[in-house]
């Protein structure tokens, strides 16, 4: 009995740590101020895939969230974000504006959005963040329109969903 506690104790743990397997999210969240006439798009990011993405695409020498981060990685952030994000109101293309972004912890926070927006009768998403990268990347959108909530998941197989508010 004192050799499985010690078992249990010592070795589940390590077990436990070999068996983690590695998810791959990103979560959008994308609010419709009507009073600003503005959407205002959050997306949250894990730092180390996209600095992987970036490393592959870019430059093998970028590092994210450190104090000495290059102007041009930001640049690269926000063309890559642009060939991967695109939307549509009521059936026509919009572009966002790239505010900036900041880090939490393990998680890049980027700031998106789009101007001019007076009513939103239909709202498209597509969302291929890091699908060039991660086969089983998962892209959750979480939408505020029109006091509606919907949420929806995103996958390279169906990367875009069209929604409807009225």
């Amino acid at each position: 009995m004192k050799y499985l506690r010690f078992f249990i104790v010592v070795f589940f743990p390590l077990l436990a740590f070999t068996t983690v397997h590695k998810y791959y999210i990103s979560v959008t969240e994308i609010n419709f101020i009507q009073e600003r006439k503005s959407v205002q798009i959050t997306s949250r990011i894990f730092i180390d895939d996209f600095e992987s993405l970036l490393r592959e695409r870019y430059d093998k020498s970028i590092t994210l969230a450190v104090n000495s981060e290059s102007k041009t990685t930001e640049q690269y952030i926000e063309k890559y974000l642009k060939q991967k994000m695109n939307f549509k109101i009521n059936g026509k293309e919009v572009n966002f504006d790239f505010i900036g972004k900041e880090y939490d912890r393990d998680v890049m926070i980027c700031y998106l959005e789009i101007t001019g927006v007076k009513s939103i009768s239909t709202f498209e998403v597509s969302n291929a963040v890091l699908f060039d990268l991660f086969e089983d990347q998962k892209n959750i959108i979480k939408t505020k329109i029109n006091s509606q909530q919907k949420s929806h998941i995103l996958i390279l197989q169906k990367d875009k969903i069209l929604l409807s508010y009225n």
